[in-house]
C-alpha cells in the first residue's frame, strides 16, 4: 500500500496550467526524485502536497487521509515534514538550541521562568544530531557552520516530528559534489532505517541517478516519465526535454 497517492492533481494561476492532471504515489520506504527543468511545475506540486497551494482538482491522500483543504500546520501534524531550499535554521542559535526549539514545537511545550528553554529535550535533541553527525558542534552557532553542515541540521529538525513523509525541495542547492553527495547519502540511509518516505526536488543529476530509488519528470506542468534510473536515461521525451534532441542521458 502506498504511503502518498497522488490523483489526477491541477493548478492554474490565469491560464497558465502550472500542474495539469498529475497522478503518482510513493511507498513507505521509497526516496523518490521529482526531476524537470526550471517551469516544469515541481515547486508548484511541492506546495500543494504540504497545503501552501490547493489544487484545483484533484485529491492527495496520506495513507488514508485526505490532505488536500488542510492547512500546513495540520499537514505536519499527520505526519509530512518538509525541508526547504534556502537555509530556515535560527542563525544565532547554537546548534542544540535549535534542535530544542522544534522539540518544544512537537510536545506543544511552553517554557517558564523557572525552567528556560534549555532545560528541555537536551538528550533527544543530541540524539538526532547523533544520526546525521552534527552532535560534536551541538554548542555552536548555527551561522557559524559550513553550509552543508547546516543542511545537516535541517535534516535533523526535520526528523525531530518523526514524519512519515518528508519533502525536500532542492536540499543540495548551493553545495559542493562531495557535501551533495554525502548529504543526499545520508537521506538514503535515514530512508532505510526509519522506512520513511522521501519525496525531493533535485538539479544535480548524479546525486539523483546515484542515490535515487525512482524518479519522475515533469515538463510543462505535466508528468512525462516514471521509472528507475535506466528507464529515465532511456526515454525519450525526457531526453527531448533536457536536450531538444535524442541525445543520450548521461551524467557527470
Amino acid at each position: 500500500m502506498s504511503l502518498l497517492k497522488i490523483e489526477s492533481i491541477s493548478k492554474s494561476f490565469g491560464g497558465v496550467k502550472a500542474v495539469n492532471n498529475v497522478s503518482f504515489d510513493l511507498p513507505r520506504g521509497q526516496l523518490l526524485a521529482l526531476l524537470g527543468p526550471n517551469g516544469a511545475g515541481k515547486s508548484t506540486c511541492f506546495n500543494m502536497l504540504n497545503g501552501q497551494l490547493k489544487p484545483d482538482t484533484g485529491s492527495i491522500k496520506l495513507e488514508d487521509i485526505e490532505l488536500v483543504g488542510m492547512h500546513p500546520r495540520q499537514i505536519w501534524s499527520e505526519g509530512v515534514g518538509r525541508t526547504f531550499q534556502i537555509s530556515a535554521t535560527f542563525g544565532s542559535l547554537t546548534v542544540l538550541e535549535n534542535m530544542q526549539m522544534v522539540l518544544l514545537s512537537k510536545y506543544k511545550k511552553l517554557f517558564s521562568w523557572w525552567k528556560p528553554a534549555a532545560g528541555y529535550y537536551k538528550q533527544q535533541a543530541l540524539d538526532l544530531l547523533e544520526q546525521v553527525g552534527m552532535a560534536d558542534q551541538a554548542n555552536r552557532a548555527c551561522n557559524e557552520l559550513a553550509y552543508g553542515d547546516v543542511k545537516r541540521v535541517e535534516l535533523a529538525m526535520a526528523l525531530a516530528h518523526e514524519p512519515k513523509l518528508l519533502l525536500m525541495d532542492e536540499p543540495t542547492a548551493g553545495m559542493a559534489p562531495k557535501e551533495r553527495n554525502l548529504l543526499v547519502a545520508l537521506v538514503k540511509k535515514m530512508v532505510i532505517e526509519r522506512n520513511l518516505s522521501v519525496l525531493f526536488t533535485e538539479h544535480s543529476m548524479d546525486v539523483v541517478f546515484e542515490h535515487a530509488d525512482r524518479m519522475i519528470v515533469f515538463a510543462r506542468g505535466e508528468l512525462i516519465a516514471d521509472g528507475g534510473a535506466e528507464e529515465i536515461r532511456s526515454d525519450s521525451k525526457v531526453r527531448k526535454v533536457y536536450f531538444g534532441s535524442g541525445k543520450s542521458f548521461e551524467v557527470a
